[in-house]
């Protein structure tokens, strides 16, 4: 035996995660997961004007922006008790889509799939096709895919303004008002996007996607044709079957989902959605309560109180202790009726019931190949969705219900960003924010121990990696890259422990 405790500062994620693992005879035994950065918008949002949310929220994150802000409009839309038109509910859901849409393939092949061309990999016969595809700022999809999303975004700019930190959605609505030619404009940019995506991505129509229903028929569907094999999800595919992909990065088993893009036409308080809430524990779905939601600080930077709070009693105020102490991050560690839970992709494609996403769950567990798979097909459900919402506007339609004065209430914002689960949660008095909680979905997915010393999703994830290298441990990479980590949403000069070694993966 040979235990060796190594801290890796990770690179390629959105903010600072360093990452705390023993090793034993070549496989994670022990993880720590650390948001290394305090930045306290809660605290901040004390004291401002009722709709400061909107302006101030969205620069928590330069790539989750758009979600950020429909969570702040959310909220405020209860506090308000006011519900927006039916078309204005499609502009927020096409903006808020278009975002995810160009994030989830950035992600996939900048984030993900560079460390396909890592030294570890060079023995394989597939290096040299991972080199021509994901070689930084050489890679033919890489510069396809920076080009193409660039595009895409110009939607966002077109509905809102601007992209990052647009504020054109408000309490009742949205404050900009998109023309008919906006939305041609809109469509053609969607289907540009849609005909690259199904040509260099999948290989094939989203049409043919969705009619495979299993393993077996994505491996036959791999093999029909050289455009399915050749495609960068064929490409994925073969990679991730010869590197083991779906023997990697399992943690509980248990998802959580607040529900996303509400239907426009369905204005009761509690709207349905496109992509369905619940929570799912040992096979067994139930409905999804926010009640049942609480932060805990045991082993986060923050002073402590007993147990979880729910986000409307909860407390953000720092407390960074040294090493007498067994807090370790920045970042809190929500639970759901006492249970860490695991968000983004892979949750909401099994709560749209995609038979193929639960068959490889069914057969290969929640892995980093089943978790990377939900990201790259999430596309498939998403780009139909839009063009649904963009055919629907009616140029001469309502965009507004105005809110009146908010002096007083509270309400919180369910949505989803592109990694999961995100609420905000906020109360008013006299016409000024008197508490501000946030909950983005790497709180769920990166969260550190709890005060019952559970573990969070990453955590548990990286139990039983192998690791060949110590010094370049680029599986544990896959599993924390799998989850799309986003710390600058999360987190609320690090000083180390004692350790034996330190890698920086890059």
């Amino acid at each position: 035996m040979s235990l060796q405790k190594i801290n890796i500062p990770l690179n390629r994620v959105e903010g600072d995660l360093e990452i705390s693992v023993e090793i034993d005879s070549g496989f994670v035994t022990n993880a720590w997961s650390s948001g290394t950065m305090y930045r306290g918008f809660e605290g901040i949002m004390k004291g401002r004007s009722s709709l400061d949310g909107l302006v101030i929220t969205p620069r928590i994150c330069g790539i989750c922006s758009t979600s950020h802000l429909a969570a702040a409009a959310l909220a405020l839309d209860m506090a308000a008790e006011i519900n927006p038109p039916p078309d204005a509910i499609r502009i927020r859901n096409i903006a808020q889509i278009t975002e995810l849409l160009q994030s989830d393939i950035r992600h996939a092949f900048l984030m993900f799939a560079v460390d396909f061309v890592n030294h570890l990999y060079k023995s394989s016969p597939l290096f040299q096709e991972a080199l021509n595809r994901y070689e930084p700022f050489k890679g033919q999809t890489i510069i396809q895919t920076i080009k193409e999303t660039k595009k895409l975004l110009e939607i966002i700019a077109i509905i809102g303004g601007q992209w990052p930190h647009s504020t054109y959605m408000v309490p009742g609505g949205i404050a900009s008002v998109p023309s008919p030619s906006d939305i041609r404009q809109c469509l053609l940019l969607l289907e540009q996007y849609k005909k690259w995506y199904e040509k260099r991505v999948l290989g094939c129509s989203i049409e043919r996607i969705q009619e495979i229903k299993t393993l077996v028929e994505l491996n036959a569907w791999l093999e029909e044709k050289n455009s399915h094999w050749e495609s960068d999800l064929g490409f994925y595919l073969r990679f991730s079957r010869a590197m083991g992909f779906d023997k990697i990065g399992r943690a509980a088993d248990t998802f959580l989902s607040y529900g996303a893009v509400p239907c426009p036409d369905n204005n009761s308080k509690d709207k349905s959605n496109f992509i369905p809430a619940g929570f799912f524990n040992e096979n067994q779905l139930s409905e999804f309560d926010q009640q049942n939601i609480k932060e805990h600080v045991a082993c986060s930077w923050y002073m402590d109180y007993e147990g979880g709070k729910h986000p409307f009693e909860g407390e953000t105020q720092p407390y960074a202790t040294g090493n007498e102490s067994k807090k370790y991050s920045w970042v809190k560690a929500p639970r759901y009726k006492g249970l860490s839970a695991e968000t983004g992709p892979l949750a909401e494609m099994l709560f749209l019931n995609n038979p193929l996403i639960k068959d490889s769950i069914n057969n290969k567990g929640a892995s980093v190949f089943s978790r990377e798979l939900s990201r790259i097909l999430r596309s498939t459900i998403y780009i139909p969705i839009m063009k649904k919402f963009l055919i629907e506007i009616n140029e001469n339609g309502q965009f507004y219900n105005p809110p009146g004065e908010i002096i007083e209430g509270e309400g919180y914002g369910l949505t989803h960003a592109t990694r999961g689960a995100l609420g905000h949660w906020v109360k008013i008095q006299d016409g000024l924010i008197e508490h501000y909680q946030i909950i983005p979905p790497t709180t769920w997915n990166a969260s550190p121990r709890d005060a019952n010393g559970v573990m969070g999703p990453i955590e548990k994830a990286l139990i039983g990696t192998p690791v060949q290298d110590i010094s370049n441990p680029v599986e544990i990479g896959h599993v924390i890259r799998s989850f799309d980590v986003c710390l600058v949403c999360s987190v609320h000069a690090i000083q180390r422990g004692k350790i034996i070694g330190k890698t920086v993966l890059s």
